[in-house]
């Protein structure tokens, strides 16, 4: 699921600055960006998030920006000016046309950094945990918002799912009548008139009927579906338990469709199967 959140707090005489920020991903792949001299505070960050997030490629970004409430990076303008003349100098006895660009004063600058007077990691860790929280419960928020359209968007579709299942129920029992008046007409067209009451058309049609019976099918999707409604409504992380009903889902339908031999049925099996991938696509970002 997609979420952001951001806070900020001052740090001795710099400004803390934490983003989260996340992407839609089957398993949690999480990345941090600390400065340098934090880098030991990162499994400190690793665990916050974790209680936060269980799915998504989640990215946490934590910036310094000088003192505190100046913003911007700071540059040693006179060291930076002292390296470009040297390099133009470098290049002229070179015999090198020396012809900067944006790109090549952005580089140098950046090599001219002034130090920065950070706090050690352990002085910094309760700023740093207390702004991350702060950052990630904004996170949440976002990311609840876009599971509550999620969760309308699963009750509709579920209930796409119900009017199908409820079409093939009402066809299924005159599936057999139907091949028993097929199979009379057949037999009529290739100049063999059975009576319809002979054993051998019984046994045939009874048989057929054994095998596109699905009663069994029927009821465990229905189950399947009630089962799918109460875990969304459960208000726990339902991801890896409603992807394991969807299978269960699936495999009721493909069986439905192997044993339909009937086009109404065919139809509504092809209609499931297209429904469920939909849901398959969205459940696989919800934790």
């Amino acid at each position: 699921m997609t979420g952001y959140g951001r806070a900020s707090a001052p740090i001795g005489t710099h400004t803390l600055t934490v983003q989260v920020s996340s992407v839609n991903r089957k398993t949690l792949d999480l990345t941090v960006a600390l400065p340098e001299v934090w880098e030991s505070l990162e499994p400190a960050v690793g665990e916050l998030v974790r209680k936060f997030a269980v799915r998504g490629k989640v990215h946490v970004d934590v910036e310094l920006s000088g003192a505190a409430g100046t913003g911007g990076p700071a540059w040693d303008e006179a060291a930076a000016s002292e390296t470009f003349k040297r390099l133009a100098a470098f290049a002229a006895s070179r015999g090198v046309a020396f012809t900067p660009t944006p790109e090549l004063l952005w580089q140098l600058l950046n090599t001219q950094r002034k130090g920065v007077d950070l706090p050690d990691a352990e002085t910094a860790r309760p700023v740093l945990a207390e702004t991350l929280e702060e950052a990630l419960r904004g996170f949440a928020a976002m990311r609840a918002k876009e599971g509550e359209a999620l969760f309308v968007d699963f009750i509709k579709r579920l209930e796409i799912l119900s009017r199908h299942v409820a079409v093939i129920a009402e066809r299924a029992p005159q599936v057999p009548a139907g091949y028993r008046d097929q199979l009379h007409k057949r037999l009529r067209d290739a100049g063999l008139e059975l009576d319809l009451g002979d054993e051998r058309v019984l046994k045939e049609i009874a048989l057929f009927a054994d095998r596109c019976d699905i009663t069994e099918e029927l009821t465990r999707l229905r189950s399947h579906f009630d089962q799918f409604a109460a875990l969304l409504r459960a208000g726990t992380e339902i991801g890896r338990k409603a992807e394991f009903i969807l299978q269960e889902i699936g495999r009721e339908v493909h069986t439905i469709g192997s044993k339909a031999n009937d086009l109404t049925i065919s139809k509504n099996v092809i209609e499931l199967k297209n429904e469920l991938e939909r849901i398959r696509e969205q459940i696989a970002n919800v934790e």
